[in-house]
């Protein structure tokens, strides 16, 4: 009686696991590379508070914006500007009405080297490095946004044969991390940790330097999860993640 009473409560055990899984859905988000690390805390979190996996495909904008044009299954995209998401609204792609602000980026010029760089952009004039990694300025907006702090101090044209470019923000940082570039303009997000000090020399770039980096995301699948999850990004709880990765938060609203 024992072993059939056993063998019962295993059957009825395996009936509840099957049902949950059955209950459970897959979300597959593209985010931009700068957005990867503060992401995956959210989605760690979710996860924790739902039955649902999230997928997370990251890469430069400008890529996951051509695959998604080009028909890549993915339920939401987090872009790392504005322009993407909303040729996406404008195109049809997205779901209407679904677009909003999620963070805005600051760059960084950084460095793993202590006492390499000061609170300004002095070294950028000096012959103190051979090489300055920025992302691809077609491509990748913190790489425009770092195009334009060097435009505005007129030294992209001089310093042009010292540019290595990354093909995202995620590449630039691993040329400067790795050493491959003494420096380079990285998103904050990369190199500031919650409750960390930055590590190595930096010196965060003043916003009136470059248009604001409004990161904004899309809904692409109409499914009932995928808003959740989206709601669940414009929470308290995800806000102050996104804070703690050095973003600055916004409304959470269209803009």
């Amino acid at each position: 009686m024992i072993i059939l009473k056993n063998t019962i409560i295993a059957f009825f055990y395996s009936l509840l696991l099957c049902s949950s899984n059955l209950l459970a859905d897959e979300i597959r988000i593209a985010t931009a590379s700068n957005f990867s690390l503060t992401l995956k805390a959210i989605i760690k979190l979710y996860e924790q508070q739902s039955s649902h996996n999230v997928v997370l495909i990251s890469g430069s904008t400008g890529k996951l914006y051509a695959q998604i044009k080009n028909g890549a299954p993915f339920d939401a995209f987090l872009s790392a500007d504005s322009k993407r998401a909303e040729l996406l609204d404008n195109e049809g792609i997205a779901i209407k009405g679904s677009r909003f602000t999620y963070a805005i980026g600051k760059i960084i010029l950084w460095s793993p080297k202590q006492n390499y760089i000061n609170d300004k952009e002095e070294i950028l004039r000096t012959d103190n490095f051979h090489y300055l990694a920025i992302a691809n300025p077609k491509l990748a907006p913190y790489g425009k946004a770092a195009h334009e702090v060097l435009k505005h101090f007129g030294l992209f044209n001089s310093l042009s044969s010292k540019i290595v470019r990354g093909e995202n923000i995620g590449q630039t940082y691993q040329f400067v991390k790795s050493g491959n570039a003494e420096l380079g303009f990285v998103a904050l997000s990369q190199v500031k940790k919650p409750q960390q000090s930055i590590p190595g020399s930096f010196w965060i770039v003043p916003q009136s330097l470059y248009q604001p980096i409004k990161q904004q995301a899309v809904l692409l699948k109409d499914k009932k999860v995928v808003h959740q999850f989206l709601d669940f990004i414009k929470s308290q709880q995800s806000l102050d993640i996104i804070k703690s990765f050095g973003y600055a938060i916004p409304d959470i609203t269209i803009n």
